[in-house]
């Protein structure tokens, strides 16, 4: 469905800019009438002009300072344009000055700033333009940007702790794997000359090594070859959205990766509904603009149907619950909030409570994840020495016996 970015003025004529899907531009100005407001503009959204922009950790903690210093300016009373280049003119990092730059120049050019960080592919997370979106709603762009940078900030944070976690892990699995190569191309071939005239007497096991060294060191780059063709045709084929609505379902089914995905999307997608919900703006209204902070496509489309469930007057929690794409833990807090007519809070609170859940499922998987690793590997190692040794021992027995 198209998006189309729109303009609009509150009865107060408080200025309201946003992005609304709908089929065509007179739905859009239709449906923005029927929210009380009146539109200004509604066009088309455009789509990136620039490629992908690829951040590594400085540059994103980079660009998190950036939207904290912005919110600070447009806190002071700065203008958009005027505190977008006092932070570039502070960036220290010349590609995210350079992306930073274009999103300047399209503000300049009118261009809302959520709009702008959408068409500035890789630059920002779905989050983050959702949240630029809410406070351009409700006209407090300079708190959205806040509490975007906070919890930006905490999800990085995030991401550099699981970082240095898999660094042990990842250099294990890495000298183990060499070690099983170096034995099957070059300590197990030397044993063949020795059971070549006696294979069909050797254990299942060794037999099953030998035959393991043969095909590695026959059809070893073949083999790489093939895995590398399959990786790139598995990626295009990934980027289909229908093939990736399928993943993403099949990854919910998982039993401990599922509800790890789930509480984490959750949490986004309460943090981003309460800011816009308590920011003023009309729930359904929000939940579609929430909705679009999910990376999991499953979830979106779910919460999508609910979204047009909530334009026909339907209720928040009872329709999310049915879904069944979130946590149990997530209908209480929404029922709650809803009957004490505290949504705004009890979200708030729902995020607090699934990230500090997914910080502590992610720790405890690290930590089973470097011993759990230690003995797969190490069993693979003794189980190719075991059975070389075992046909050794036995070739002896026998000749000692003879």
């Amino acid at each position: 469905m198209p998006s189309f970015a729109y303009r609009a003025a509150t009865p107060s004529g408080q200025l309201r800019a946003g992005v609304m899907e709908s089929p065509s531009r007179d739905e859009v100005l239709a449906s923005l009438r029927q929210q009380g407001l009146m539109p200004i503009e509604a066009q088309p959204q455009a789509r990136a002009r620039e490629g992908r922009v690829s951040l590594n950790g400085q540059a994103r903690a980079a660009m998190i300072n950036i939207l904290g210093e912005l919110a600070v300016l447009l806190g002071a009373g700065l203008a958009l344009d005027r505190a977008l280049a006092v932070c570039i003119e502070n960036a220290p990092d010349p590609a995210l000055k350079a992306a930073t730059g274009e999103l300047l120049k399209r503000v300049k050019e009118g261009a809302p700033l959520s709009k702008a960080m959408a068409e500035a592919k890789g630059l920002f997370p779905p989050m983050a333009v959702a949240m630029a979106e809410s406070g351009e709603a409700n006209g407090k762009l300079d708190e959205a940007l806040a509490r975007l940078a906070l919890t930006l900030e905490r999800a990085e944070a995030l991401r550099r702790t699981v970082a240095s976690a898999m660094v042990y892990p990842a250099l294990l699995s890495f000298v183990a794997a060499a070690v099983i190569l170096m034995m099957l191309l070059f300590v197990v071939p030397q044993f063949e000359g020795l059971f070549s005239e006696r294979i069909d007497q050797l254990p299942p096991a060794t037999r099953m090594v030998l035959g393991a060294s043969h095909g590695v060191r026959q059809y070893g780059l073949h083999g790489l070859a093939a895995l590398i063709v399959l990786g790139i045709l598995a990626w295009r084929q990934l980027k289909q959205p229908s093939t990736r609505r399928i993943l993403d379902r099949n990854l919910l089914a998982l039993p401990r990766l599922g509800d790890l995905i789930k509480a984490a999307e959750t949490a986004r997608l309460a943090r981003v509904l309460g800011s816009l919900v308590g920011g003023g703006v009309p729930l359904p209204q929000a939940l579609g603009i929430a909705q679009r902070s999910l990376t999991n496509s499953h979830m979106a489309a779910a919460i999508a149907k609910v979204t047009n469930g909530l334009k026909e007057g339907g209720g928040l929690a009872r329709p999310l619950a049915a879904a069944g794409v979130l946590p149990p833990l997530a209908a209480s807090f929404l029922r709650t909030g809803e009957e004490t007519a505290q949504l705004p809070l009890m979200l708030e609170r729902l995020a607090d409570v699934l990230d500090r859940d997914v910080r502590i499922a992610l720790e405890r998987l690290l930590a089973l994840l470097t011993p759990l690793i230690t003995i797969v590997l190490g069993t693979a190692v003794a189980g190719i020495i075991a059975s070389v040794m075992s046909a050794i021992l036995g070739f002896n027995d026998l000749a000692l016996s003879r």
